[in-house]
This record gives C-alpha cells, sequence and structure tokens, in this order.
C-alpha cells in the first residue's frame, strides 16, 4: 500500500497517509493514459472551420466563353477551383472530432497517471493552505514552501475562491476540484498539490 507524507502550509512534515493500492499503486498502462489525453484533446475542439465549394460560391453560371476557337482553355465556370475566388477542393465543413471511450478505460488511465505521480514522488499531500485572505504572494510563499515546480496542479475537495484567486495568476498553476479532475491536466503538470480531504474524496468515489 503506498504512503505519502502530509505536509502544512509551511513545507514541514506533519504526519503520513495511507493510499488505495487501487487507485495509486498499480502499474502505469500508458497506452489507455494516451488514448484518454487524446479524447479529451479531440473533445476540445470547435470543429466551426468552414469553406465553400464550387458548387456554393456565388457566381459562375455561365459560360466565361465559348469551348473552341478562342485559342484559350477550355473552362465552364468562373468560380472553379483553379480559378482566384473559385470554390475550395475538398472545403472543410462544420464537423464533431470527438468519440466516445470505455469507462473501464478512463478509470485505468486515471489510476495509471496517479500512480505514476505517486511513483515519481510528484504527489504533495497538503493538510491545508491556511489562507485567511485572497493573497498571491502568501500562496507562492506555500508552494515554494512544498517544492513548487513549473508546472502545478491543486486539487481542491470543493470551491475555495480564496485559493483560487490567489492561485490564478501564478504562472503554470491552476487550480481544480476532484470532481473535474482530468488525466490531460494531471499529466501535464510536473507536481500535483492535492488537500487530504481531496484525496479521501478520490478513494471514496472510485472504491
Amino acid at each position: 500500500m503506498p504512503n505519502v507524507s502530509v505536509f502544512n502550509a509551511t513545507g514541514k512534515k506533519v504526519g503520513t497517509m495511507d493510499l488505495s493500492e487501487k487507485i495509486f499503486g498499480i502499474e502505469p498502462n500508458m497506452s489507455a493514459v494516451h488514448l484518454v489525453v487524446v479524447n479529451y484533446l479531440a473533445n476540445q475542439r470547435q470543429g466551426t472551420q468552414s469553406a465553400l465549394t464550387r458548387a456554393e460560391v456565388r457566381g459562375g453560371g455561365r459560360k466565361p466563353w465559348r469551348q473552341k476557337g478562342t485559342g484559350r482553355a477550355r473552362h465552364g465556370s468562373i468560380r472553379s477551383p483553379l480559378w482566384t475566388h473559385g470554390g475550395v477542393v475538398f472545403a472543410p465543413k462544420p464537423r464533431t472530432y470527438g468519440f466516445s471511450i470505455n469507462k473501464k478505460v478512463r478509470k485505468l488511465a486515471m489510476f495509471s497517471i496517479l500512480s505514476d505521480k505517486v511513483a515519481n514522488d510528484e504527489f504533495t499531500v497538503l493538510e491545508s493552505f491556511d489562507l485567511k485572505e485572497i493573497k498571491t504572494a502568501k500562496m507562492i510563499e506555500v508552494l515554494e514552501a512544498l517544492g513548487k515546480e513549473k508546472k502545478t496542479l491543486i486539487v481542491l475537495p470543493e470551491k475555495d475562491d480564496i485559493v483560487y484567486k490567489s492561485a490564478r495568476n501564478i504562472p503554470g498553476v491552476k487550480v481544480t476540484l476532484v470532481n473535474m479532475l482530468n488525466v490531460y491536466d494531471i499529466l501535464n503538470c510536473n507536481k500535483v498539490v492535492i488537500l487530504k480531504e481531496a484525496v479521501e474524496k478520490i478513494e471514496e468515489v472510485y472504491a
């Protein structure tokens, strides 16, 4: 069973915490992680790009000149893709790029990336931020005491405006909630700073 240290806002160790073997101690399956990340990014695409084909461009109904006898190449429409202001060949149209993934694969990917972070010592459990007011400088002190990396993901058990507003202007720091946690955000950070209550919620949800 994985065991991690619990720190306070000053970076001092105040205890330890046993983590679920099923969630934080499995052999990472990076193929599942890759599939879920591709799915996440595909679902973020708006798919609103659009262009006109030769049939949709206005004009071009009359043949520009007669077929033979002019010495010029034969053309049937000035809206041909060969012409300036003509239509687009295989024009892109609005579409959805999203696709579905089995729940078991999603769970496996989540367990894999969490286990990988714990195994690589990139998973820090915090007792509390102990912030009384919105103060970016204070948040920076807390993160530096915990060994802040270039990209840090802060995971909260529930909405906390003081923590969110104190961290939102710090480059590379992102705040999220347990119920909005996803594989891409965890993979995209160098360190996960998670409150003890949030860890308990994760284990409760996936147990």
